[in-house]
């Protein structure tokens, strides 16, 4: 049993979906959201979380909107721009900038991505319109071009991806930032059952 990689077509481009520019206090790496419209606007758009009784965008989240410029950032009443925001995340996240650029094309692409299962950069993923009527299609986990990844760590989180129901698929991260996909599947082969699948894949 060996597995097929299939690059998956990219989508068209659409525009952000928050129409009114969102209000929000830095605390760490996440963001605070105190009025009751914004996080009611902002839940039925797929963003945030609510932890111990508050509203909290995640750091990716964050990025995505303050890059959009829909994102009014504020710590001590200074206010936070992308860069800085960025800054402040590596602090806490060495894999931030693969998360964000994958989310980053996933939003603009009409796709809701909320926080993986834990295995590394790795978002779970909803079809369009499908998100709060059923549960995540996609976990989506991104790899670096240039950066190694060992092959058997790699081919277990696809297996326990798999039993969980949900389709994996790797977003490799070109130099230039560029986001490419590739769906995993199941193929019998008849012979030279040990081959590697994740072969035609190039860092």
């Amino acid at each position: 049993m060996v597995r097929s990689i299939i690059l998956l077509n990219h989508l068209p481009e659409y525009v952000s979906d928050i129409e009114s520019k969102v209000e929000g206090v830095l605390v760490k790496d996440q963001t605070l959201i105190s009025d009751k419209n914004m996080q009611n606007n902002l839940e039925q758009k797929g963003y945030g979380e609510i932890i111990k009784k508050n509203f909290f965008l995640k750091p990716f989240e964050s990025l995505y909107l303050l890059y959009v410029d829909k994102l009014k950032l504020t710590r001590a009443s200074q206010q936070i721009n992308f860069d800085s925001m960025m800054q402040e995340c590596i602090k806490f996240d060495n894999d931030i900038l693969t998360k964000f650029l994958i989310y980053r094309d996933l939003r603009t692409k009409g796709y809701i991505a909320k926080d993986g299962f834990g295995f590394g950069s790795d978002f779970r993923v909803y079809e369009r319109g499908q998100f709060g009527e059923k549960a995540a299609k996609y976990v989506v986990f991104g790899l670096s071009e240039g950066k190694r990844e060992k092959m058997g760590l790699l081919q277990k989180q696809i297996e326990q991806i798999t039993k969980m129901g949900k389709e994996p698929v790797i977003a490799v991260i070109e130099r230039r930032g560029e986001v490419i996909y590739y769906k995993i599947s199941r193929i019998k082969f008849l012979e030279n059952k040990d081959q590697s699948a994740l072969s035609p894949i190039e860092f």
